[in-house]
């Protein structure tokens, strides 16, 4: 099989260089080749070779920085992929790896020969040391800990490495255990504290033991996950362990993982609409979607535990204890008006039989929704807010984040408003398509951003609609999470000098564009083995117009506002693997819709009014506190010493959360055009009270309608 599998990536390349087709297309043609060159798939390992030769080649052919499969490859791999298997340094000693130390270097060749005996004694010994530390924390945990000794504990695995032998390896355990015993012991102490004279007191040590007790029940639940995972959970590690080390947005997802993208993307999804957790060997209703089909029922609410799954009306009910939580959430989702029968154990401890028809569940909270506040200066200020945006490629009637923000400006236009405030904070991206054209709903016509394949070839997304939908002041909120999609928005409309950006002192810093292939579509037959799932690469990066790109910098607002982050470094930066930061030629570009004058005076003011406020000069003194925190790793296993440094940073986090319970936004309310979609039922009645609470409490909102104001007086 390795001599046959070495073969194809020379076939393949030669394929694509005689016939010149569309890269994508070449590609498939190739990958169908491999099935010809190998044996019928008699287990995992066929499987295994079959997905690995696959993602190689797409790989290869396909990501925007293509990367030699060689040694330094090989080296890369082996200590990323045993850093995502251990990557707490709980399991594997250093008397482990050298077991298959010798691997090291051969990853490369494995990766070309379809092998996976790397993959294999790698989850031998993890899986022996699962065995082994489950002893560990039991044995521990059996005992008092003595929290009077002057001992510390270094939390961060990256200085503490890997032990040298079982010995130094079950020392950490303990000083692990201890801590997370202390902490609850902590919380039980200030607990009984505030009872009173009323509940009976317990004494230190009845209060350790229930510590160390609900300790090892966490211990029990997540040992209990792990062991019970499958040889595929593993399997999409190792892969993703290979797929990140090209960029940390490439991504292999087997079949229920890509179901759960598409749900994200598309806000929508075909199931009963609630959402599941583990708890030991039980999948139990952590949440239930208002106005979903299990919402409707009456009959299945949170925390009921689910113990059995049938389909239809004549389908044997399966037994779900035990089963890891995706192959429950396979069998419960499903295809648009079928009929699932769950066996449900209640609260109360009886059983009960629920009948669901599936539907289609909107997840209404990820849609673009709008507002009007009414300033202290007799302003209307539109507030529109894009949690993500989305796209329902799967349906053409589905919701669409630029058709639903063309609808949210029309409506604010109607109510006449003399501005309009874009958030995008916390927005992660989506749809390309939709940003393009959204954003050209506040300029003429004109490029938007340069897309530049790996090919060098460049191409210019333009705005070619001449419709303006909105020509007056406009700002942009973003923060460090506002990623991808909401950089080219962002950017775009700052380099037209048609928006204000106010946010955060730099966007996430995401400045590539992926695409999700079909890995069943690569490959001809084996249906045996199908589904082997989807493979999301990198396969170009977007720049601004004016040449710069997003990667890792991010975009600067115009206007920086302090926030708990200010010190830390957030977004792609963060990752070792994190593609660079690189120019291309600027693209010519002018609008004539609005243009924004003395910018320097509007951020002379709202600097101003920052030195000024209380509240923003805590925000920085708070951001010093987050910075010190994080570089802080190794912690004390003294009670005494932990809890008088904990009721520090308690007191510290308290005093800044309660900064945020003041009204700072007055006079928000619904649009007129809202008022009867909102009063239909009592579940959007309570998502908008949400709605409306949370902008209230924002402060940022609050600078923001400040700067609305500065702009809409200066430009007049």
């Amino acid at each position: 099989m390795a001599a046959r599998t070495m073969n194809f990536g020379v076939r393949l390349k030669m394929w694509i260089m005689k016939f010149k087709r569309p890269l994508f297309f070449s590609v498939i043609l190739g990958v169908f080749l491999l099935a010809a060159f190998l044996p019928k798939p008699t287990g995992n390992g066929e499987k295994d070779a079959i997905l690995m030769q696959t993602i190689r080649v797409f790989l290869d052919q396909l990501h925007y920085r293509p990367l030699t499969f060689d040694d330094n490859f090989s080296e890369k791999l082996y200590a990323e992929y045993l850093d995502g298997l251990d990557g707490g340094r709980r399991f594997l000693t250093q008397e482990d790896l050298l077991a298959f130390a010798d691997y090291r270097t051969q990853l490369d060749d494995e990766a070309k020969s379809g092998s996976f005996e790397f993959f294999d004694r790698s989850l031998e010994h993890f899986d022996a040391a699962l065995v082994k530390t489950q002893a560990y924390y039991r044995e521990i945990l059996s005992q008092p800990f003595n929290f009077d000794l002057k001992e510390s504990f270094e939390s961060d695995p990256e200085k503490r490495g890997y032990a040298a032998n079982d010995a130094e390896l079950k020392k950490v355990w303990y000083h692990l255990l201890k801590y997370e015993t202390m902490t609850r012991l902590a919380d039980k102490m200030e607990n009984q504290e505030k009872e009173g004279e009323e509940t009976p007191v317990k004494s230190f040590a009845e209060l350790e033991k229930e510590a160390r007790a609900s300790v090892l029940e966490l211990y029990n639940d997540w040992f209990d996950r792990m062991m019970k995972m499958k040889r595929d959970d593993r399997r999409s590690l190792y892969f993703n362990s290979l797929t990140h080390l090209f960029d940390p947005h490439t991504e292999f997802f087997e079949p229920v993982e890509k179901q759960n993208f598409d749900i994200r993307f598309s806000g929508r999804l075909e199931g009963i609409g609630a959402t599941l957790q583990t708890v030991g060997d039980y999948t139990k209703v952590s949440s239930i979607v208002v106005g979903g089909p299990a919402w409707k029922t009456k009959e299945i609410f949170e925390n009921d535990i689910i113990l059995k799954v049938a389909q239809g009306n004549e389908g044997e009910f399966k037994d779900v204890t035990g089963m890891v939580i995706n192959d429950v959430v396979q069998l419960i989702r499903g295809k648009k008006g079928t009929l699932v029968r769950l066996l449900v154990k209640k609260v109360d401890g009886t059983t009960k039989e629920i009948q669901i028809i599936r539907d289609i569940v909107q997840l209404e909270d990820g849609w673009a929704r709008s507002l009007i506040i009414d300033s202290n200066e007799n302003e209307r200020i539109g507030y529109l807010n894009l949690p993500s945006f989305y796209a329902d490629f799967n349906d053409p009637n589905g919701r669409f984040c630029a058709r639903d923000v063309n609808t949210e400006i029309e409506k604010l236009k109607a109510e006449k408003v003399n501005g309009i405030i874009l958030d995008l904070r916390n927005n992660g991206g989506g749809s390309l398509s939709d940003v393009v054209r959204m954003t050209g709903f506040f300029l003429e016509t004109g490029p938007i951003v340069q897309i530049k394949s790996r090919d060098g070839q460049t191409d210019v997304l333009r705005d070619v609609d001449s419709r303006v939908q909105y020509d007056g002041p406009l700002i942009v909120l973003v923060n460090n999470f506002s990623a991808s999609a909401s950089e080219i928005m962002a950017g775009a409309l700052q380099d037209y000098g048609r928006a204000i950006i106010v946010g955060t002192k730099s966007t996430y810093g995401k400045g590539t564009v992926q695409r999700m292939y079909d890995l069943d579509m690569a490959v001809r037959g084996y249906d045996e083995i199908k589904p082997l799932g989807d493979i999301k690469i990198t396969t170009q990066k977007f720049y601004r117009i004016t040449g710069g790109s997003n990667q890792l910098t991010g975009v600067i607002p115009d206007i920086i506002l302090p926030d708990q982050y200010h010190f830390v470094d957030i977004g792609e930066r963060e990752d070792a693997h994190a593609m660079e930061w690189t120019e291309i030629p600027k693209v010519d570009f002018q609008q004539n819709t609005y243009r924004i004058r003395k910018m320097d005076e509007i951020k002379k003011r709202s600097q101003q009014r920052v030195n000024n406020d209380p509240l923003f000069q805590k925000i920085y003194s708070r951001a010093k506190e987050v910075k010190e925190q994080r570089e802080t790793s190794t912690y004390s296993l003294n009670l005494q010493d932990y809890v008088a440094t904990q009721k520090k940073m308690t007191a510290a986090s308290n005093a800044f959360r309660d900064l945020f319970k003041d009204t700072f936004v007055k006079n928000a309310h619904n649009l007129a055009a809202d008022e009867t979609v909102i009063n239909t039922e009592e579940s959007s009645k309570a998502r908008n009270e949400d709605f409306l609470k949370g902008v209230a409490k924002d402060i940022y909102l609050r600078e923001t309608m400040n700067i609305m104001h500065d702009m809409i007086v200066l430009n007049k």
